[in-house]
Order: C-alpha cells, then structure tokens, then sequence
C-alpha cells in the first residue's frame, strides 16, 4: 500500500495552534500525529441491530473493535485485510453499520448527554448523514428530524445514507442554513449546527485538507458562522439545546463564535459544560466547559464541540418574504390509510402511528407525524419515505420501504446466503436451489432486508435500484 501524501501545514496555522496549544499538550506531538493516518472507526446502527447483537455477529471476523469511549455505538476498527473496503462488507451495505470518524460522534453525544426525549430536531448541515443517522438511532426513528443541507450534490448523498440505514423520522430541506430562525422560529426541541469550517482538523484523513487556507478565509468563514449560529438560536423553543460544532481548531470559528452568541443574547443563553460528558473528557475540556479536542488527545481528528440552552425567548426575526406554492401532497382518510396498512401488512411492512400516510397523484408517502405541523412554513425537498406508488391491481412498494419498514416475518421473508447476497448486491437474478413460496417476497440476508424481490420461473427477479449496485470485490464471510 502506497505511503499516504504528508499533510499540508501552513507555517501561519501552525503559529496560530501554537498560540493557543494547552499547556499540557506538545506542539511536537501534534505536529507527529497530523502526519499519521487517521483510525478507522464505524458506529453500530441501532435501528437495525443492537450492539450486542452486532459484536456477536462479527467476533469470528478478522475485526479488532476498540469501543470509542464518548459513544456506546462506535467503535475503532482494524482488520487483516484492509485492501477490502469497508465499505463493501456485508453489515455496511444493509446498514448494519455507518463509517464515522470517532470525533465526529461526539457532537451527537453532546445533544443527548441527558438522554432527553426529544421530538423534533434541526440538523442544519447534514450531509453526508454520519449524524443524522446517529440522532434517529437514538430517537429510535420517533419524532422527526429536520436534516438540511445547502449542497444540492450532497443532498442525494444525504438521502442515500438515510435510506441505506432505515431512517424514516427525516425530512430532508436544501437551504441556506440563515433561513431556519426566520422560516421556522421556535420550533425545535434541540438543535445540531456542526457548521462548515476551515478543515483544520481533518488533515490526517485529507492532506490537502489546507491547501486552501489563510487567516482571512478563517475569517470570513467565521462570520458566516456566528450569522448560522445567531439563525439556529431564533429556530431553537426555549428551554431547548443546541450544539455548535466544528472540525477545526482555531478559537476564531470556535470560542468566539459562542462568545458571540453570549454577548448578542446574555442571559438566554448559558453553556452546559462537557467535561463529564465521559470518562477522560476533562483532557480535551475548555475552562468554559467546551470540548476542544486537539487530534493527539485521543488519537482523532480535532474537533470542537460547545452545548448551550436557550433559557427564554429572544426576539423574533423578520418573517421571510417567500412564497411557498401549493403543498402537491394531501393527507389520506383513516379508511385510504387502513386498507393501505393492510395491503403493507400482508407484503411484509408495518410502522406504528407515527407515521402518517400521504399521497401525491399515485404515489403514497409515509411522513413523520411530528414534522406535519411545519407543512406550510417551509420547502421540503422529500418528508419521510416514499411507501408505495398505486396501480389498479394494488400496489409497488418501493425499496426505501422496504429497507426501514421490512418485517422479520417468516412468511414474507426469503434468507440468502453470502453467495446469493452477493449476486443481489452486484445486480443479478438469482437462481437459489430451492425457491420460495408465493410470488413476491422480501430478501433477508443476516436476517436484514435487501429488497423486494419477484419469482419469475426458476429465477428470482433483481430489482435492486441501479444506482445500488455494487461492482468488484464485495466482503460477505461464508
């Protein structure tokens, strides 16, 4: 395996983390240890399997798991054979798992330090989803989530991951994240801003993370934070949290935007100190309660993470002066929405009653009942899941569905082994030895959906949607 490129350090950012480098921290050490390959780490996803279930399931694996101290999930991984992508396993493509960088976790950790019941949070630049998956495994896909994201390109990336990981509490948006404390002021129970930087702290994953760095791009940058932070403060209801975060290291996009926020809002706002967020955190803690968290402490990217609360209303900003058209979708009756039920029931899908169906023209969508009081206020790209599209002979259930909602039915279900699995996954009919009974199914394989699937004959039709299909080398173990 080819020597990774050496990371990019401007001799202006290496003053500036010299400056404000801890006492008890080595700039030598950091400086080591930005030239070091970051630690592969994965987060086991709840919605579909426990962690306990998970470790059972790969100790026969050539995986040495290192539990990540700030999340019960997560763990660092190191496998014999790392020429195979991690992403081609098994677990990863049924969701089983998200490959997340352990920092990363911690912002999410944050959010539910008090295990709070929360019904509905704005995730204000989401993609790629690593935490959007994580907030709706630890909601258990209750309540909804706002995930917005201001890149078209990643929107889609965003979904991929949500679907991949049966997620259906989600609605997804596409703005500017400065819209959310006009667009939907007071609305959400909590509040995730882990805000576009200047990378600082992603050097060991990316080298050229800082090519394109300079103080006065760390300054424009943290302007455009203090305007999301000030946004996301008039979104959140009072009495509810938020947290700032950011992968990079310097106190002008990290410190002094929550000062900002402080001097804007005084006693509104107070911070909620993380330095028993988990064992160890006092060595990455602030004197104000944050987590700066530079990369040699625990051997990760660097990261800062602040939580603050909103302890009373702020006020309000000018409404928005856009008009959102006609919603192109309407709510089904109970009687539509019971025989739609059935009909799922009997294909091997079921949801509980928070989710409520809609349809547009043939197509019945199953939306997140806690978002629906936000119809009208603001544009969504997509709510919830795409459940089905109606023809005159019942229904086509749509793989999204079927991936959140599949059922372990026994009478629905046909279990592959890795070899079939593998054949689904790169796109081809399979011709199983024994086929199953009835004429339309569910794929399992570890006991998880893959799809929805047809007997054609002695063949079993693919319908894996194109843009899943995998091509070389896939990691199923026998």
């Amino acid at each position: 395996m080819a020597k990774p490129a050496p990371a990019f350090l401007p001799a202006a950012f290496l003053d500036a983390t010299r400056a404000i480098m801890p006492d008890h921290l080595s700039m030598d050490d950091f400086v080591t240890i930005c030239q070091q390959p970051l630690r592969r780490s994965l987060r086991v996803n709840t919605l579909k399997i426990s962690v306990t279930d998970f470790l059972a399931l790969v100790k026969d694996y050539d995986w040495r798991l290192e539990p990540i101290p700030w999340c019960p999930e997560g763990f660092w991984i190191e496998r014999e054979d790392e020429a195979l992508r991690l992403g081609n396993a098994a677990e990863h493509l049924s969701g089983l798992f998200y490959i997340q960088e352990a920092s990363s976790m911690l912002p999410v950790s944050a959010l539910f330090a008090e295990r709070p019941e929360l019904r509905r949070v704005l995730d204000v630049a989401a993609a790629p989803g690593s935490k959007t998956t994580q907030i709706a495994a630890l909601m258990d896909n209750q309540g909804g989530i706002v995930a917005n994201e201001y890149s078209a390109s990643r929107v889609k990336v965003l979904h991929a991951n949500i679907s991949r990981c049966g997620v259906r509490n989600v609605a997804l948006t596409h703005f500017d994240g400065r819209v959310f404390g006009a667009a939907l002021p007071e609305s959400f129970d909590a509040i995730l801003l882990d805000a576009p930087c200047s990378g600082e702290g992603v050097v060991r994953k990316d080298p050229d993370a800082m090519s394109n760095w300079s103080p006065e791009s760390v300054t424009r940058i943290a302007q455009t934070q203090r305007e999301l932070i000030d946004s996301a403060f008039h979104a959140l209801a009072p009495g509810g949290v938020m947290v700032y975060s950011t992968c990079t290291l310097n106190a002008q996009e990290n410190q002094d935007v929550v000062t900002y926020l402080l001097a804007t809002y005084g006693d509104a706002v107070s911070i909620e100190p993380l330095t028993e967020l988990f064992p160890d955190a006092h060595r990455a803690s602030t004197a104000e309660g944050f987590l700066h968290v530079f990369p040699q402490i625990y051997d990760s990217e660097g990261f800062f993470v602040a939580r603050l609360r909103k302890n009373h209303s702020v006020t309000p900003l000018a409404k928005p002066g856009y008009t959102l058209g006609k919603f192109p979708f309407s709510p089904l009756s109970a009687k539509d929405s019971a025989q739609i039920k059935q009909a799922a029931r009997a294909a091997g899908l079921a949801w509980d009653e928070t989710g409520r169906l809609w349809a547009r023209d043939k197509e019945i969508w199953l939306f997140p009942a806690e978002l629906e009081a936000l119809i009208g206020k603001v544009r969504f790209s997509r709510i919830g899941i795409k459940l089905a599209e109606r023809f005159t002979k019942g229904f086509r259930w749509q793989h999204e569905a079927v991936i959140a909602l599949g059922a372990s039915d026994p009478k629905n279900t046909f279990e592959l082994d890795a070899t079939l699995a593998q054949e689904w996954f790169h796109g081809r009919d399979l011709y199983p030895s024994a086929l199953p009974q009835g004429d339309e199914f569910i794929l399992t394989y570890q006991q998880q959906p893959l799809g929805l699937a047809k007997r054609i004959g002695s063949r079993i039709k693919n319908s894996l949607p194109r843009e899943l299909v995998r091509d070389g080398t896939l990691d199923f173990h026998q």
